[in-house]
């Protein structure tokens, strides 16, 4: 007996295009057409096939497409958390965005690691990803190395490069921080303290733009920042609030790297007897849902995170169907929140 490619799928138990195509009654190629480019085809051939593919079960060989195609339909996006809200928000704007394409997403969570970082970069990149939307723009040697041997479009994320060739998208990090301390000091504070946990590239802009802010007021001190390596957490920030009043004393407000950091901060405050915020003004960063229901409700920096996952997912479709976006750079702003507790 003549073995078919359909004959040879029913020995392995695998649903193949080819049983497909025979039980639609079309050849291969034409039922291919109808799945992948079904405005090819006519509505009642559409419908002939797509019964057919449910009565078997058949499910697509994306392998096999992205070879016929030279597209594998596949992104690639890389977070530093996610458990973090803010990276949540951030993935679900991505998946909005490409959703109508049928693209696939290969999400991987670097745990705030270059080494992490490194390792799901060159798994992902076995996958032949048709891009990648990365978190931040600071990335390891080996990284870079790997990204510009491998010529798959990138857009970076949550900040904003000073390169103007780089695919951008979000905010300055550095002009958030700025601006939130220079809200503090137009409300009369001269003792203004910054908090900041994990140290990960955007705490770290944000520290810069506060001390820009302190040196050009003649407000710097060394004594007025505390900064530890640990994962934020509101725990921690109770407890850095205490290390920070037990360091300077006299510090009159608080500006903390995010909001889960001022949560605590308010809460030792509350435990403590400390009136928030006519004798210690607390603020953060990012806005979470809960900032503007506390009480007092929190000061903080509000970050379109959705938006810069959607409009990356965007910018990195455009520039892998070939096209030249007029702007490489997209950013997309921050808003000061300002509310009772500073």
């Amino acid at each position: 007996m003549i073995k078919t490619a359909a004959n040879k799928s029913r020995a392995s138990g695998r649903i193949t295009l080819a049983m497909v195509a025979e039980r639609a009654g079309v050849a291969t190629m034409t039922a291919s057409r109808a799945i992948t480019q079904p405005d090819m085809v006519s509505q009642a051939l559409r419908d002939r096939v797509e019964q057919a593919v449910t009565e078997l079960g058949y499910v697509p060989n994306r392998a096999a497409r992205a070879l016929a195609s030279s597209q594998s339909k596949v992104i690639a996006v890389l977070v530093p958390s996610l458990s973090n809200a803010v990276f949540t928000e951030v993935l679900a704007g991505v998946q909005d965005a490409l959703d109508a394409d049928d693209y696939q997403i290969l999400i991987g969570n670097t745990r705030y690691s270059d080494k992490e970082e490194e390792k799901l970069i060159g798994t992902y990149l076995q996958s032949n990803p048709d891009g990648m939307l990365l978190s931040g723009l600071s990335h390891s040697p080996r990284v870079q190395q790997i990204l510009t041997n491998s010529r798959v479009p990138v857009v970076s994320m949550m900040d904003m490069s000073t390169d103007p060739a780089q695919l951008t998208v979000g905010f300055s990090q550095f002009q958030a921080g700025h601006a939130m301390t220079r809200y503090l000091i137009e409300k009369g504070h001269k003792r203004i303290g910054f908090i900041g946990a994990q140290l990960d590239e955007r705490t770290l802009r944000r520290a810069e733009g506060y001390r820009r802010a302190m040196l050009d007021a003649g407000l710097a001190d060394i004594k007025l920042e505390v900064m530890v390596g640990e994962p934020s957490t509101i725990a921690l920030g109770a407890e850095l609030v205490g290390r920070m009043l037990a360091q300077a004393p006299d510090c009159d407000a608080i500006f903390c790297c995010n909001d889960d950091l001022a949560h605590g901060a308010i809460y030792q405050c509350q435990r403590r007897g400390i009136a928030v915020p006519s004798q210690l003004a607390i603020c953060g960063f990012n806005d979470l849902p809960a900032s503007a229901w506390m009480n007092p409700s929190l000061t903080t920096i509000g970050t379109p995170r959705y938006r810069i996952g959607f409009e990356a997912a965007r910018l990195l479709r455009a520039v892998i169907k070939g096209e030249q976006p007029a702007n490489r750079q997209i950013d997309l702003g921050f808003t000061l929140m300002a509310r009772e507790s500073a």
